[in-house]
């Protein structure tokens, strides 16, 4: 469903991908882990157009993602659900959400997505009239994730979902992920919670320096030796 092939990707002349590749298979989570500074919120910003590789490609069922415009990529079922929330915080609840259904098919059926979110989010419902910048980290997460949906995506990608989070929040967070994947979504996530991500993947990336170190079965993963002195601090 989606490949990302081959890719450098530079920030300037620095260059932070390498020759990158992999893959994710519709109706999967896949994660992406590793430590700070490895590649992995870059690699999201560039399969969501944020970043044009240098060399190689993105596509999505074959379509090539690299040459679009990023406000086509929504069209095209790509929702990037973004480090820090980055909402507009004195806008409503519900002005946030309509944000994120502006275009086509999205815009049309936006009442029957809006209807959608606040069943998975019940607290954004109640929440509706509110101001953004009012909310709780979680509720604002929450709201973050809403929107997202709210383009009507094939691929969701979340860069750290639970980051400054509280713990009980951190596993709503992972369910909710994966009642989107029940959803028929299909799941991109960087997270460095690497023990409740691998325990949620289907398959999982670990990225080093730039460059796919090792790859997985999550369940794989978290038993392997490397994964486990590296990142569980095992």
């Amino acid at each position: 469903m989606l490949e990302i092939k081959n890719i450098d990707v530079f920030y300037g002349d620095v260059q932070v991908l390498w020759n990158l590749s992999f893959h994710v298979e519709e109706g999967e989570i896949v994660a992406l882990i590793g430590a700070n500074g490895a590649g992995k919120s870059t690699t999201l910003r560039a399969i969501s157009g944020l970043l044009r590789p240098r060399t190689g490609g993105v596509y999505l069922n074959g379509q090539a993602l690299h040459t679009q415009e990023p406000f086509r990529l929504i069209e095209l079922g790509i929702a990037h659900v973004p480090e820090a929330r980055r909402l507009f915080v004195e806008m409503s609840v519900e002005e946030n959400l309509d944000m994120g259904s502006l275009r086509g098919e999205a815009r049309t059926r936006r009442e029957e997505t809006r209807k959608l979110v606040f069943e998975l989010f019940p607290r954004l419902k109640e929440r509706r009239r509110q101001a953004a910048g009012t909310l709780s980290g979680g509720e604002q997460q929450m709201l973050a994730i809403g929107r997202g949906l709210m383009g009507l995506p094939k691929v969701v990608m979340f860069d750290e979902p639970s980051l400054g989070l509280a713990p009980i929040l951190v596993r709503d967070i992972f369910e909710i992920i994966k009642r989107i994947r029940a959803e028929g979504k299909t799941v991109l996530i960087v997270e460095q919670n690497v023990r409740q991500t691998l325990a949620v993947a289907d398959r999982a990336y670990v990225i080093e320096n730039g460059k796919i170190g090792m790859e997985g079965t999550g369940k794989a993963l978290l038993a392997d030796d490397h994964v486990k002195t590296a990142y569980l601090g095992v």
